[in-house]
């Protein structure tokens, strides 16, 4: 017959099983967990293969997962410029360049930062709207481009990159050629006259030159007319205007009341 001091051992001794086992088939969860990560070149192959076929969105899951998971391996770069094409691909631009500027920022002496710089610009670039619109992507792309050519003048993304820029110039010049119409026919020819020179003396090679010019005159004349006109109405103004003893003679002054 069992004594009370045995079944205590027994029961301690399960105890102690159960908790091995338990550690036991942690271990193994963690284990099967991990096994179920793929390979870092897996993920790198898998995610190039969803690029190639335009699946970008799929393509940064994969890229993501490489990344994350494999920090330190050398196809963690890869998976970073990759994320930012696919952003660029699918017009995803804010997060394209956000994911750009991080790759340079983290490898800022890497081959491609002049790529990623062209890319970043690019992003911009395919930002930029009408000439009726605010042109601060315009701007900023001009800004990009032109780092590119003073970083990397003999790269051939910054050849590549000028013909960006004779495209900002000439978005930024529309839009102040906009504005100059828009300034003439509401008859503030000052202003007009302002966004016009800005036009002939900061983008000479755009196209709209001549017009500038043409533009530049008839506000000119206008001014002139205008300031004539002023100086025209004074003069009459103070010719029309009553002498002193007239304005006197003129008001209706009462009789002084006569005391009762």
């Amino acid at each position: 017959m069992p004594t009370f001091y045995s079944v205590n051992v027994h029961m301690r001794l399960l105890c102690v099983v159960l908790a091995g086992l338990t550690l036991v088939v942690s271990g193994c969860s963690l284990f099967r967990g991990k096994k179920s990560e793929k390979p870092a070149l897996e993920l790198a192959s898998e995610g190039v293969d969803h690029y190639d076929a335009g699946n970008y969105k799929k393509a940064i899951e994969a890229f993501e997962q490489l990344r994350d998971w494999y920090p330190f391996s050398k196809y963690a770069i890869l998976a970073e410029l990759k994320i930012a094409d696919s952003h660029y691909q699918l017009k995803q631009y804010e997060d394209a360049i956000f994911a750009y500027e991080e790759f340079e920022n983290l490898h800022p002496r890497n081959e491609a930062v002049p790529y990623v710089v062209y890319q970043i610009g690019r992003s911009y670039f395919g930002q930029i709207d009408t000439v009726d619109r605010d042109q601060t992507t315009a701007q900023n792309a001009l800004k990009t481009f032109s780092r590119l050519l003073q970083q990397h003048p003999n790269n051939a993304y910054a050849r590549q990159a000028e013909s960006h820029i004779k495209a900002c110039l000439k978005s930024i010049a529309g839009h102040d050629y906009y504005v100059g119409l828009f300034y003439y026919k509401g008859k503030h020819y000052k202003a007009a006259l302002k966004r016009f020179e800005s036009i002939v003396i900061q983008y000479p090679d755009v196209g709209i030159h001549f017009e500038a010019l043409q533009y530049i005159t008839r506000c000119e004349e206008e001014i002139q007319k205008q300031e004539m006109g002023g100086q025209k109405a004074l003069t009459e103004s103070k010719e029309e205007a009553p002498k002193g003893r007239d304005l006197w003679e003129d008001l209706p002054l009462s009789k002084t009341p006569q005391p009762h």
